[in-house]
């Protein structure tokens, strides 16, 4: 399916100002973008849109490639809208699209979105070949009649924010470093689905998260976590792994819920990432993984109660 056929019914009353991207976390850098296009979109008496990719391109140019998102897509609109965008435009990234030239991908935001503003990090491209940078889309834009308004990269540290810096963070089980990215701790939302019941044998009844797949977990071991279960947050201790004192299994996401009892199989839970505790370790006996279980909460409720001091 082209550009044009996804966007052609969305037709706004007013002139647009744009921002263009998967925006998959919707971290930091992402938040000072939305914000400058808040800001000038508001000087211009423009609408504002976020046209974004349901798919990364990176899974169409490179069908090999396992591509992992940081967050699901509902999640990813909910979260732009929630920053003041008064309209967020997905669209699939299809191989027609990938062949597309860049100026007729930018006619067709003019003509079908009406752009007049194109707000962009400096290193932006679009179209076939990433040919649309910003000297082009300048350049076009005096003769089709919008402005390209270029946004600062927002740096913390010596680490530029981005998604793929996120995404090797969390793999890497660097939470805490991605919350600084995020803005927010990394998230993991699934069904509460029946397991083997093994931790509730060893005195620690666990909330088997299956999470949607294509969304990236954090690498296995020990974390301290807080999970939302109906609109409520309860401190928790985090097991990612395949279990190795009892024989490598499935991987899984077991959570222990701090000073809770209730039945929540089949519910909705949302997993906040505050820290790693440790490594993921095959202990000799049950009874050492027992008490090492104990420490682990232990240093759980710490690193939570500072959490929320």
């Amino acid at each position: 399916m082209s550009i044009h056929q996804q966007i052609q019914d969305i037709r706004p009353k007013s002139d647009t100002a744009l921002a263009i991207g998967t925006f998959d976390g919707v971290h930091v850098g992402h938040q000072s973008l939305f914000k400058q296009l808040l800001q000038e979109a508001f000087r211009s008496d423009l609408r504002t849109m976020v046209l974004t990719f349901r798919n990364h391109p990176r899974s169409i140019l490179d069908p090999t490639s396992e591509v992992q998102y940081i967050m699901p897509w509902e999640e990813r609109e909910r979260c732009i809208k929630s920053l003041g965008i008064d309209t967020v435009v997905p669209l699939e990234f299809t191989p027609k699209i990938a062949r597309l030239r860049a100026h007729d991908f930018v006619a067709n935001l003019v003509s079908d979105l009406r752009m007049r503003l194109l707000v962009a990090g400096p290193d932006f491209a679009l179209g076939h070949n990433r040919e649309g940078d910003i000297a082009a889309l300048k350049k076009w834009g005096g003769d089709m009649g919008f402005r390209v308004s270029v946004a600062n990269l927002e740096i913390l540290g010596d680490r530029t924010a981005s998604s793929r810096g996120i995404r090797n963070m969390i793999s890497e089980g660097d939470v805490e470093s991605a919350t600084q990215m995020l803005g927010r701790f990394p998230t993991l939302t699934g069904l509460v689905v029946r397991g083997d019941r093994r931790g509730r044998e060893l005195g620690f009844p666990t909330a088997n998260i299956a999470s949607e797949q294509g969304i990236l977990v954090p690498c296995n071991g020990i974390y301290a976590t807080w999970i939302i279960l109906d609109g409520k947050r309860y401190p928790s201790a985090t097991s990612i792994g395949v279990r190795p004192t009892f024989g490598s299994g499935a991987r899984s996401v077991e959570t222990f819920i701090l000073n809770f009892d209730s039945e929540i199989y089949g519910e909705e839970a949302t997993l906040q990432f505050v820290s790693r505790l440790r490594e993921e370790l095959a202990f000799p006996t049950v009874d050492a993984l027992v008490q090492q279980m104990h420490l682990d909460v232990e240093k759980a409720k710490e690193v939570l109660r500072k959490c929320d001091a």
